[in-house]
């Protein structure tokens, strides 16, 4: 089975009221464990890769470990370019993404959500007029999302939501496959501050809903930050005290509105981080890579079987 598309993922999801995991991945053993949940769940995937990914892995060894994961699990994979364009100008930022959709990523983000909304639309709208006539999806992005990630860096005082009046004029005149909306995630693992209360703005959610009916929405930065792993990093010589995510009923809630695609990155490094932390605690005298990054493949492919069946809702949905 060759790499598909979103598109009928997001159908299925739309009318089914669950949203499809895209998960980032950086290495063999990220993408390993990922696939293999999946395909013991029967669950469709979305396999991310961001602009720091294919800078620390190279765009041929991420294609080629994509295209084996196909092959060994016979499932259907959408490989998605996350957060294309970030911190660069609009002619690097359309090259970015030209050179995924020649590369062979059957959908690409063009993330325009730092420009004007005139200018947002014009970068997207060549994005999309290439990589259409490519048979290429493309996901853009209305709204700010506060946090750091790989290329993303916005602070708190900068974040914007999504304004809905903006939505339907956006859409139609960049022919969008898939809108990302700031609705109160947040990228990394330190999403809200110790005493402030998770809140996601559903309201907005629903109004997008309301004027876009149909149409998959997206949501980034949506890690629940599971504290599980944060407490065994720091019990295991890390220092990330303070990190709170997104609680998991309102991704579900929100997987069960107009949400298709829920991106996860944050929970997997932590996931794999303590498992290899503990590792390391428990056996100081061991150094082969292949005896730590083992369990740490199989903490991670844990943690997504959790979040596809529980979260996403995509379990047999394959």
């Amino acid at each position: 089975m060759p790499l598909v598309t979103s598109t009928e993922m997001f159908k299925k999801a739309y009318e089914g009221k669950y949203a499809i995991g895209a998960f980032n991945v950086n290495n063999m053993e990220i993408i390993q464990g990922i696939t293999e949940a999946a395909k013991e769940e029967g669950a469709p995937l979305i396999l991310q890769v961001s602009a720091g990914a294919r800078k620390y892995a190279k765009h041929t060894y991420l294609m080629k470990l994509v295209e084996a994961a196909v092959e060994d699990t016979g499932l259907p994979i959408c490989l998605h370019l996350d957060h294309g364009g970030a911190g660069l100008d609009r002619d690097a930022a359309f090259n970015e993404i030209k050179s995924c959709v020649d590369g062979g990523f059957t959908s690409v983000m063009i993330d325009g959500s730092h420009y004007s909304l005139k200018e947002n639309i014009e970068l997207t709208k060549r994005c999309v007029d290439y990589a259409h006539g490519k048979g290429v999806v493309v996901e853009a992005e209305l709204g700010k999302l506060s946090g750091i990630e790989d290329a993303v860096n916005v602070s708190e005082e900068d974040a914007q939501f999504t304004n809905p009046a903006e939505v339907e004029e956006f859409v139609g005149r960049t022919g969008v496959d898939s809108l990302a909306i700031a609705i109160g995630t947040s990228h990394g693992a330190f999403k809200f501050k110790p005493g402030q209360k998770p809140r996601l703005r559903f309201d907005i959610l629903e109004a997008i809903q309301g004027l876009l009916p149909g149409f998959p929405i997206v949501l980034h930065g949506a890690s629940s930050v599971v504290q599980e792993y944060v407490d065994m990093i720091n019990e295991n010589g890390g220092r990330i005290p303070d990190a709170i995510g997104i609680p998991e009923e309102m991704l579900r809630k929100a997987a069960s509105m107009a949400v298709c695609k829920i991106n996860i990155d944050s929970d997997l490094r932590l996931a794999m981080t303590a498992s290899i932390r503990k590792y390391f605690t428990d056996h100081p005298d061991h150094f082969d890579p292949r005896v730590y990054l083992a369990p740490a493949r199989t903490a991670l492919k844990g943690l997504v079987k959790h979040k596809l069946v529980s979260v996403l809702g995509a379990s047999g949905k394959a």
